[in-house]
């Protein structure tokens, strides 16, 4: 284990007692708000904190055991138990890096994805609409509800672009890295004569602040127009103006809904979606010195831009920010994206950690 992370870890053990010797005394728990924040940081550090004291005890275990290799009588017996103790060495070390890098409580949030069709005309639609029909059955598996929120319908099937939040814990932390340009190659069912063609959408997955977090917005700085609404639906459509759009006029940020029957919940919902959107353009625009960031979950909907191919005739879906190729399309769209969401994770989780080694070398 590298110095800066062990000192690291002594620092951690350090404050745990200091924080457990606080948390004793009679007058803490008379400052409610202190005793708190510092339960917060207990539950926080303690299982860190006890994995590094194994850790502790095992690398006593594997020098002990070396101690004991010169005996010929037990050396075989000697030489198992180190493996088995090197073993635990590396299982330990990898659950103690996982346990320092910082959690993102954002993780933990609904989101909201839009799918937006970007080259390659009515194919790019109807593609849009396969997103969505996989996003959906994610959910499902996932058993998280789905709240559309705003939808423009393609002319030959799918949407040229649709708008919907997932509501379920870790739904984000899940999904996020789904953002980015998804390129498709496939014959469409307007083809005649059976050529491949490539097309692409732009998937982006905002998360859902808590009202009491998320950014104050000015209703000065907005513009409200409300619309008749349009596209499949019932009754209702095309005969009262309960559609909403709202214009941000400090950042351009708009944003349409039109699915719910009454103006005002077609209002809170889309003044919900647009909270999230200049929080996530501000937050992008604070991190946009990562190259993480840029190469994981940026995309502009070009061709030559794509996160993810996803190619019918070969059954194939590649992940290009990871090198990832699986034979496993039909899988992937119906609903099975762990094949393809934890391998990104962890290529983030590895990312984090070689970040944390390099701090205080």
């Amino acid at each position: 284990m590298k110095f800066s992370i062990l000192k690291k870890l002594e620092v951690l053990e350090n404050r745990l007692y200091e924080v457990e010797k606080i948390l004793s005394e009679k007058n803490t728990i008379h400052n409610k708000k202190y005793f708190l924040n510092l339960s917060k940081e207990h539950l926080k550090i303690s299982n860190t904190v006890l994995l590094f004291k194994k850790w502790k005890e095992n690398e006593l275990n594997i020098r002990k055991t070396k101690n004991i290799l010169h005996d010929k009588e037990i050396y075989s017996l000697a030489i198992e138990d180190l493996k088995i103790l090197k073993k635990k060495k590396l299982n330990l070390e990898k659950k103690i890096f996982l346990s320092l890098l910082s959690k993102d409580s954002k993780d933990l949030l609904n989101c909201f994805i839009e799918i937006r069709a970007a080259t390659g005309g009515n194919e790019s639609s109807i593609f849009s609409g396969d997103l969505y029909k996989m996003y959906v059955r994610y959910a499902e598996l996932k058993k998280w509800k789905i709240d559309l929120i705003h939808s423009h319908y393609g002319e030959h099937g799918g949407f040229k672009e649709i708008v919907f939040k997932i509501i379920g814990q870790g739904a984000f932390g899940r999904l996020k890295f789904e953002s980015g340009g998804h390129r498709v190659q496939r014959v469409p069912k307007t083809e005649t004569q059976g050529r491949i063609h490539t097309s692409t959408c732009v998937v982006a997955v905002i998360p859902e602040l808590p009202k009491e977090k998320g950014l104050k917005i000015n209703m000065k700085d907005l513009r409200i127009d409300t619309f008749k609404s349009s596209g499949a639906g019932g009754q209702h459509v095309n005969t009262t103006d309960s559609a909403i759009r709202i214009m941000h006029i400090p950042t351009g940020i708009v944003v349409e809904c039109q699915n719910e029957r009454s103006q005002h919940k077609n209002k809170s919902k889309a003044l919900s979606i647009l909270q999230a959107r200049i929080e996530a353009a501000i937050n992008l625009k604070k991190h946009q010195e990562s190259s993480f960031l840029k190469k994981k979950l940026l995309g502009s909907g070009e061709r030559s831009d794509r996160n993810r191919t996803y190619n019918f005739s070969q059954n194939r879906v590649t992940d290009h920010r990871i090198n990832l190729t699986l034979y496993k399309l039909d899988e992937i769209l119906s609903g099975n994206l762990d094949f393809l969401i934890d391998p990104i994770i962890q290529d983030n989780q590895a990312y984090l950690l070689s970040k944390l080694s390099e701090i205080d070398k």
